[in-house]
């Protein structure tokens, strides 16, 4: 009943068989996407909602849900007015970007800004599937409709002021104990390269001076 049209994508035709809906009568997901199916309007879209990925979080959370149409200048002003110490009110513990399909990278985004601008920020990164269900319409006849299933990618970023578990899976410590980690190893590779020429230089002298 449900033929696989586009990887993430099935479309169910109600009122017809697996082998009408089959045919090349019926309009694939990607003609719908790209207009190619004349007639056919989307009426209808609805997001699953997910569980919450980090379990026992306190009050006060706050949440941003990123779209793929939203602009960061709007998101990053809102987040960090509320995370930010401003006089005598202390600004918000923690805050969770949330975004889905392509809003996925913009969400990346706006945690790295943050995390710019106020340091010492520990970092939680999970990542999930959702379910979405599209209902498209034809406008020739109002009783012909169709419905796409599909699987969008999430990602869900937690930043928080408080340490959080360095052994929980997906967590990022602060970026200057981070640079200090990295740093120290950069640092011993370099110094065991620099040894390693040094020696490989000194090579052909010492045998010139045997000869």
């Amino acid at each position: 009943m449900e033929p696989s049209v586009d990887g993430d994508a099935r479309v169910c035709v109600p009122g017809q068989t697996a082998h009408a809906q089959s045919s090349s009568t019926s309009p694939t997901y990607r003609e719908l996407k790209r207009g190619h199916a004349v007639g056919f309007k989307k009426v209808c879209r609805i997001e699953e909602e997910s569980l919450c990925p980090f379990p026992g979080l306190p009050a006060g959370v706050l949440e941003m849900k990123v779209k793929e149409g939203s602009k960061i200048r709007n998101l990053m002003g809102f987040a960090m007015a509320r995370m930010q110490d401003d006089g005598g009110r202390a600004g918000l513990r923690r805050v969770v970007f949330t975004g889905s399909g392509r809003a996925v990278t913009k969400t990346i985004t706006c945690a790295e800004i943050m995390k710019r601008k106020i340091c010492g920020l520990h970092q939680m990164t999970k990542l999930q599937y959702k379910s979405l269900r599209e209902v498209w319409e034809s406008q020739e006849d109002t009783d012909s409709e169709m419905t796409v299933h599909r699987t969008l990618p999430s990602i869900s970023i937690l930043l928080s002021k408080d340490p959080l578990d360095p052994l929980e899976p997906g967590y990022q410590p602060p970026e200057s104990v981070w640079e200090q980690r990295n740093g120290g190893e950069v640092s011993h590779v370099m110094e065991n390269r620099s040894t390693d020429s040094s020696d490989s230089l000194m090579e052909p002298q010492a045998k010139r001076c045997c000869l």
